[in-house]
């Protein structure tokens, strides 16, 4: 006999332990993200209710299983909610660590492996160019283009752009102008002013006027895709005014513009038609007033007649159309925010760069990179925006040509952001970024006092030491590393590229060399310590040589970093986070980098090809392999490494194959993915059993999966990130066009993260013996506690949900896919209004979870096979390819199911009375009755009512008889009945389950009633037709077994007032059924012995009387 085990002894709670005492919060709560309220309501759900024991019957079982089933994906589906909602949550925004102070922090890569770039390829100008360049009187002006992919090169009058990826191709010129050309710029129209094949416009200034092109995209019939430009007949005059800067807001198309000299801020204002008083272009200054007629040339002349030696001008125009701002920097490293208005550009403050610098003598100290008033005097040459998007307060980063960046917050009264129409009141200096150490220095001694910011403490601007350094050893404030600096850049969300000289290059030719460096934002993400946000802000930097001057950088395609999915609605969360959208796309981020000989490309290596180079090259270093991997680990942590591991052993690592060659594959070397697959093991961690956790029954609830586990559901949750939120279905709509339903999502992402998560099945599939979790009851062999098997048991319960959520995933791409192989509008036509309407609501994360998801798929899926049919395809063909692609949605019961439709469908066109249409209507039936327990309500009905329409009546009675059977197979609706029908019976379910299949049998027994009480009996003495199938229906009503059935039948015949049927039957039934209800009823009993009498029964029916 087995022994009880006693209930085991609640754990006495520790002192310290208890955890529902709340600890002192150091820190705001991380913003609400899109994934907070989903992850809540997965928390919150009550846990799946377990069958009782004496309930176990066989018509349950499937019901059980698919409980269990389910319970595995929603656990699953919390762990990919929690992924994506800590993602953005515990990322720092930029202002976290981005603090009033100094910092200084960079990492000298130990070898190429941990590079923060990669140099691609560099694209020659073409011999065309070269040759027209030599000769030009006025020089050579070249550019880029990157939302188009065209360089541009402007020569005396003349303008050329092409594809500079493409070896060899076609120069697009415009040559029409008879002026000087003096600057270029790519700008977005306005809307509404073009036609729609216009989508961007060249701006093209020269010494006389400045005109507008247009831009359109135009397909050769090879099949290739160019360019043509359309000269839109628009300009303005600008004589005088010697244009070197244009700026263009991808908001509102509005197109701003400064002089060669002094400080104005012109706008080429254009729209579609012309105005009482105004024509389709012209001139609009909105720093002076329109009736000063002086030119700034003119005025620059007078002021240095007068004694003024130096006119001050603005040389750099940015536009925020994140914030409604413009900023301007001057001549003098003086910048200016501007407010946006609908028809004007208003003045909201000013300050030099010694104004600025006066606010920072507490935290910086006396340094000659800030403060050098000699012969190398403190300038500024860059400045750029930040997004509001990235960060709410801090706007701008300015560069000085000592290398620093200046971070500069601007707001308005109370501290609030500013924006268009709330201008800013100030702005200062918060933060400030010194140079790298320069390794050819002397060492320098660290400050004796430093603030915990980790700058001097009380320090002048102009007074203190000169050398300092911060106690941390880290930041070196007198670095001469990034002297020179000709000019810097600042990329969203945080690249940062400075060019200087190369004083270093051999030769007559200048060169230049750009230092390159990038957060390291797996170590903010992940900190591995209690420090602070901007303790950890640390970044990777490289020098990268050109081969000739540097002439400017861009984000290769233009567009514009948009962070973590969905960021604007989650505020600045999780904005600089690539490691979420490391695998959204198929390549990284490139930046093109503009020369005097052609284009130089570098690509940011992600995380994931970082340790795939760390194992690639890994044996050339002095840690190794293990010590790389070592390294990464105690940089990122646990469950980062297992997902990038896992990912690199799945083929996600990339690396350029060959230098200069510009070709980036997969690394799929085989030692890389065995190093790959072996850190995945054996850095994956242990579960943890928390002995002490309340609040659950089942210990197994109270431990914590490993590091391992948490790396694969962070890895799936990346890869599915895309598309998790987004509704499957959108409807297109085009002026002129009917609107059609497309994908959400484009078909190809939805391919690639097919392949990406077979891939991963396959590799867990694959190594499945060496998996703590996955291994299965062999790995009980080596616990040693009852702790360690408990933590085992948790952490299988938790690889199994998301094996079983990865399957789910797979089938539900595969199912959108097929989807997207017919004519949508066709499908959603054939289904009802309301599951039309949810099919456009339906998301992907419904689909691969969500019970109600998989059913309106099921209904899609059965659209899929009726459309099919009814054009005449092989309804076999159709069904075993949904089956074999999506079989959740399409099972083997849905194939029979589809080709039993198929069979009645080729009846109705033989003729049901035909012979070959019978047959093929008793084909149909059988099929039916082999699926019967599958056959849902809707499918019933469509077919009774097509037996019903080509006569076959009796086949329609037995299908619903057959299918009643199925279920219940436990017969316990005969128990309900027999046991007092109580409506709170649980058994009352099966009736009713039952009672809709005999429902259908009576109309279909008043369809034959109306059908055949009109014809004759016989005719020439031989049965009709009608008589015989009136004899084989009720045969089958007749002699069926069931006694629900015959109950109800009869009850139905005495509601029709049709009783006298039943003294016709020669049943024991109906003997049974007048015996109950004579107990009750006196007209039973008067037809009970009518029934005896009817029947030659006499003596039984004298004692009914009796």
């Amino acid at each position: 006999m087995a022994a009880v085990v006693p209930p085991q002894t609640p754990q006495r709670p520790l002192p310290g332990g208890y955890v529902q005492t709340p600890a002192v919060q150091q820190q705001p709560p991380p913003p609400a993200t899109i994934f907070a309220q989903q992850l809540a309501s997965l928390r919150n759900q009550p846990p799946p209710a377990t069958q009782q024991s004496g309930n176990n019957d066989a018509n349950q079982a499937p019901g059980g299983a698919q409980q269990s089933a389910t319970s595995n994906i929603d656990r699953a589906a919390n762990a990919i909610n929690e992924a994506l909602y800590l993602e953005s949550a515990r990322f720092p925004d930029l202002e976290s660590y981005i603090t009033q102070g100094i910092s200084g922090t960079y990492e000298t890569p130990p070898n190429s492996a941990w590079l923060p770039f990669q140099r691609l390829k560099l694209y020659d100008l073409p011999q065309a160019i070269i040759e027209q360049a030599n000769q030009t009187s006025t020089g050579l002006m070249m550019g880029l283009f990157p939302e188009i992919g065209h360089c541009w090169a402007a020569m005396d009058n003349c303008l050329y752009l092409w594809d500079y990826k493409v070896q060899g191709a076609e120069l697009i010129g415009f040559e029409e102008n008879p002026f000087t050309i003096t600057s270029v710029k790519l700008v977005k129209p306005k809307p509404g002013v073009f036609v729609k094949q216009i989508t961007d416009l060249i701006v093209v200034s020269t010494s006389e006027n400045m005109m507008l092109l247009g831009v359109a995209a135009n397909t050769t019939p090879t099949g290739n895709s160019s360019l043509v430009l359309y000269n839109t007949k628009m300009a303005i005059p600008t004589r005088g005014l010697n244009v070197q800067h244009i700026e263009g807001s991808k908001k509102d198309g509005r197109i701003f513009f400064l002089a060669s000299e002094g400080e104005d801020i012109f706008e080429f204002y254009y729209q579609q038609d012309e105005g009482w008083f105004s024509g389709k272009t012209h001139r609009l200054c909105h720093t002076r007033s329109q009736y000063d007629f002086v030119p700034a040339p003119v005025k620059a002349v007078s002021s240095f007649i007068g004694g003024v030696q130096k006119q001050k001008k603005l040389v750099k125009l940015i536009i925020d159309d994140s914030r409604g701002l413009l900023y301007t920097l001057s001549s003098t490293s003086e910048i200016k925010v501007w407010s946006i208005r609908p028809n004007s550009v208003a003045l909201a403050l000013a300050r030099p760069l010694q104004s600025l610098l006066q606010n920072t003598g507490h935290f910086s100290g006396n340094t000659k990179l800030l403060y050098d008033e000699g012969e190398n005097k403190v300038c500024l040459v860059g400045l750029d925006a930040i997004p509001a998007t990235e960060a709410g307060k801090l706007t701008l980063v300015a560069t000085t040509n000592t290398g620093c960046r200046l971070y500069l917050s601007t707001t308005r009264g109370y501290g609030y952001q500013a924006d268009g129409q709330n201008a800013p009141t100030s702005m200062q200096i918060l933060h400030i970024r010194f140079p790298p150490k320069d390794p050819s220095a002397p060492a320098t001694q660290p400050l004796p006092h430093a603030s915990p910011m980790g700058g001097a403490a009380g320090g002048a601007p102009f007074g203190g030491s000169a050398n300092t350094a911060t106690a941390q050893g880290n930041v070196d404030v007198n670095s001469q590393y990034l002297k020179n600096t000709e000019s810097a850049l600042r990329f969203p969300p945080g690249y940062f590229l400075a060019a200087q000289p190369n004083f270093a290059s051999s030769g007559s030719d200048q060169r230049s060399r750009v230092f390159c460096c990038a957060p390291d934002f797996a170590r903010l993400k992940n900190p591995q310590d209690h420090s602070s946000h901007n303790s950890r802000f640390v970044e990777f930097g490289q020098w990268i040589d050109l081969s000739s001057w540097f002439a400017g950088a861009h984000i290769a395609d233009g567009k514009e970093w948009t962070g973590a999915a969905n960021a604007g609605t989650m505020g600045t969360a999780g904005f600089g986070n690539e490691m979420a959208l490391q695998f959204s796309s198929q390549t990284s981020t490139e930046i093109a980098i503009m020369t005097g000989v052609g284009v130089q490309t570098i690509r940011r290596r992600r995380l994931v090809d970082i340790l795939a180079g760390v194992l690639r090259y890994g044996n050339a270093d002095t840690e190794g392999e293990e010590g790389g991997v070592k390294r990464f680990v105690s940089h990122y942590g646990r469950a980062e490494t297992a997902a990038t591991a896992i990912a690199v052993a799945c083929g996600q690592g990339m690396d350029v194959m060959g230098e200069g060659t510009g070709r980036v594959s997969s690394v799929t070397d085989s030692d890389v993915l065995e190093a790959a697959r072996k850190a995945f093991i054996e850095q994956g961690g242990k579960p943890e059993f928390s002995a002490n956790a309340a609040g659950s029954a089942d210990p197994v609830d109270s431990v914590t999966p490993s590091p391992r586990y948490q790396g694969l559901a962070l890895y799936v949750s990346r890869l599915v990130r895309g598309v998790w939120k987004s509704t499957i279905l959108k409807d297109d709509v085009k002026p002129g066009v009917p609107p059609t339903v497309v994908s959400t999502v484009s078909l190809e992402i939805l391919r690639t993260m097919q392949r990406d998560l077979a891939s991963l099945k396959e590799f867990l599939d694959r190594n499945r013996p060496f998996i703590e979790g996955l291994s299965g009851s062999s790995a009980l062999n080596r616990v040693a506690t009852r702790g360690e098997e408990i933590a085992l048991q948790g952490e299988h319960r938790a690889m199994q949900s998301i094996l079983s959520l990865i399957g789910s995933i797979g089938e539900g791409l595969n199912f959108v896919l097929v989807l997207f192989d017919e004519k949508i509008d066709d499908i959603l036509a054939l289904l009802a209004p309301d599951s039309r309407g949810k099919a456009k609501q339906l998301t992907f994360e419904s689909l691969f979870v969500s019970p109600d998801g998989k059913e309106l798929a099921k209904e899609l899926v059965k659209a899929i096979v009726n459309r099919n049919i009814a054009n005449g395809s092989n309804v076999d063909t159709v069904a075993e390819a949904l089956r074999r692609r999506c079989g959740t949605f399409c099972s083997s019961e849905d194939v029979v199911i589809f080709k039993a439709q198929e069979q009645v469908k080729r009846a109705s066109e033989a003729g049901g009375q035909s012979e070959s249409g019978r047959v093929l209507l008793n084909e149909s039936q059988r099929l039916f009755s082999k699926v019967a327990g599958s056959l849902g309500q809707e499918h019933l009905q469509w077919a009774i009512q097509q037996y019903i329409g080509m006569a076959f009546y009796a086949g329609a009675i037995q299908l619903c008889l057959t299918v009643a059977g199925e279920r219940d197979r436990a017969r316990r609706a005969l128990g309900w009945l027999r046991e007092g029908m109580s409506d709170s019976d649980p058994r009352f379910d099966a009736f009713n389950q039952r009672k809709q299949c005999y429902d259908l049998i009576f109309e279909i027994i008043k369809s034959l009633d109306q059908a055949t009480e009109s014809q004759p009996a016989e005719i020439d003495g031989r049965w009709s037709l009608a008589a015989k199938r009136r004899a084989e229906a009720y045969e089958v009503v007749n002699e069926s077994e069931d006694a629900v059935f015959q109950t109800c039948l009869f009850d139905w015949y005495v509601a029709q007032g049709r009783e006298d049927r039943l003294l016709d039957i020669e049943s024991p039934f109906v003997v049974e059924y007048l015996k109950q209800r004579s107990r009750e009823q006196r007209e039973a009993a008067d037809l009970l012995w009518r029934y005896y009498a009817h029947h030659n029964d006499f003596l039984a029916a004298a004692a009914t009387q009796v």
